[in-house]
């Protein structure tokens, strides 16, 4: 945990953005994988983290912002408990690490809410993402599942993206380990990544470098496939085989659950073939093209943007399209190659705070996401400040699925020379991944530690 007095201040800062009534924060429980007792590993709230920041299951909290009071509720260990897990701090004890000086039982939490309902206090409360938290709500405010998004509390939401958006020097700190963790995560995979070896070897060998320091994990499930044109490709099913492009995309988060995300694409073979050096530079350009656009009052969406007009300005290179780079950016043409977003935030969740809403997180002063294939995709477009993290990673895939629906319907055929992509259908993906940071004048790449970029440098990390 950071200190008593930062979770005191993140309280207070709230307290003097979101008006009155009641704040109502659900911590995770755990979740049984087949049955009760054998658990998924457990992952708090990261919003219950960021203000309270106790690490455990089965705690919720308030805070009255009318009193000026917070408490938080949960239950003391029983002597059965203890038998399995030991002796650990009471209640009382860890809510003292957060700033919080009264506890009370879990029990006492929902006749606390009715009775400040039936005063006509409003109790606010964040969209719930996972089935316990709509039964909470459920039994504690009587709202319906179906109604309780719609009835989550808007500015609530607003002051905590406000806050969480903007990170302060100790979480930078701790991004920047995480994101050490996963470029030496990376840095294994370079190593390994030759003809006979299996996906899940890789898998598992990336995982045991996220565990073995005490707290840390991966901060989302591994993609790590030679089938990069699947961007979300988990089956770790194939075998690597020489003339093989190797794509690994994973992350650690740290003790205190702050990420990092990283993606690579590799050889299997000793170097790269022809095709594949073409397209992995036009890759390294567009890349290059967006992190230029990184500063503080410079949308998102510009970025991305020059992202997808270098990636059009490679196709058209090499014949598969044709027309004026840019505007088969602005039309959508380029997302038959990129069809995913640049980048997103990231912070205490990979993808920070998509559980409050895409719209309030990527999204400012009225902009609406994009509903065209390609843009509908663009998680973050709003203007950079400093203080935020977030990835860059545009990628290039071939698709044959897409190719031939596009084909079908006759889309952008002044763009796009169908009969040329017949021959790169086999091509299949690949993309890279950086973290990085506005600063008051420009951006930082996060990290101590250098993950490959350059050809050259894929090279050399594949013989350290």
């Amino acid at each position: 945990m950071f200190s008593a007095q930062t979770y005191k201040e993140r309280r207070e800062r709230l307290r003097t953005m979101a008006g009155g009534g009641i704040l109502l924060f659900l911590g995770n429980g755990e979740v049984g994988m087949n049955y009760a007792d054998n658990t998924y590993p457990f992952r708090q709230d990261s919003t219950f983290l960021y203000y309270f920041g106790l690490d455990y299951a089965g705690l919720s909290a308030i805070m009255d912002l009318d009193s000026g009071e917070d408490i938080i509720f949960g239950d003391e260990l029983t002597i059965d408990d203890i038998v399995w897990t030991g002796t650990m701090p009471t209640l009382s004890q860890n809510a003292l690490l957060s700033g919080v000086g009264k506890t009370l039982p879990s029990g006492e939490l929902r006749p606390l809410l009715q009775k400040a309902s039936a005063q006509g206090r409003s109790i606010r409360f964040l969209p719930p993402y996972r089935g316990e938290h709509s039964v909470r709500l459920l039994e504690l405010l009587g709202i319906a599942p179906s109604e309780q998004a719609s009835k989550a509390d808007e500015s609530f939401i607003k002051a905590v993206v406000d806050m969480r958006i903007h990170k302060s020097p100790e979480e930078i700190e701790a991004i920047e380990e995480a994101v050490d963790i996963s470029t030496r995560m990376h840095l294994i995979a370079y190593r390994m990544a030759r003809p006979e070896v299996h996906e899940a070897e890789i898998a598992a060998a990336v995982r045991r470098e996220a565990c073995q320091r005490q707290g840390t994990d991966l901060s989302f499930p591994t993609i790590a496939t030679v089938k990069g044109q699947a961007l979300h490709n988990h089956g770790f099913i194939h075998t690597l085989k020489d003339g093989d492009i190797f794509l690994l995309d994973a992350g650690a988060e740290n003790a205190l659950h702050y990420s990092g995300d990283l993606s690579s694409s590799m050889p299997v073979g000793e170097k790269f073939t022809e095709r594949q050096e073409l397209i992995y530079n036009i890759h390294l350009r567009s890349f290059d093209a967006a992190v230029k656009c990184l500063a503080p009052g410079v949308p998102y969406k510009k970025a991305h943007l020059a992202a997808a007009q270098a990636i059009a300005e490679g196709m058209t290179d090499l014949g598969l399209m044709k027309g004026n780079p840019q505007d088969i950016a602005l039309s959508g043409a380029y997302a038959l190659v990129f069809p995913c977003g640049t980048g997103h935030m990231m912070g205490l969740d990979v993808h920070d705070m998509e559980n409050l809403g895409e719209q309030y997180v990527g999204y400012t002063g009225g902009e609406k996401k994009g509903t065209q294939f390609g843009f509908k995709s663009l998680r973050l477009s709003r203007p950079l400040e400093p203080g935020f993290v977030f990835t860059v990673e545009p990628g290039i895939y071939f698709i044959p699925e897409l190719i031939d629906l596009w084909r079908s319907q006759g889309l952008f055929k002044d763009f796009i020379n169908y009969d040329r992509f017949e021959a790169w259908k086999d091509f299949g993906g690949l993309r890279n991944e950086l973290d990085y940071l506005i600063t008051p004048d420009g951006c930082r790449v996060l990290g101590t530690i250098r993950k490959p970029m350059t050809i050259e440098e894929v090279y050399q990390a594949r013989n350290l």
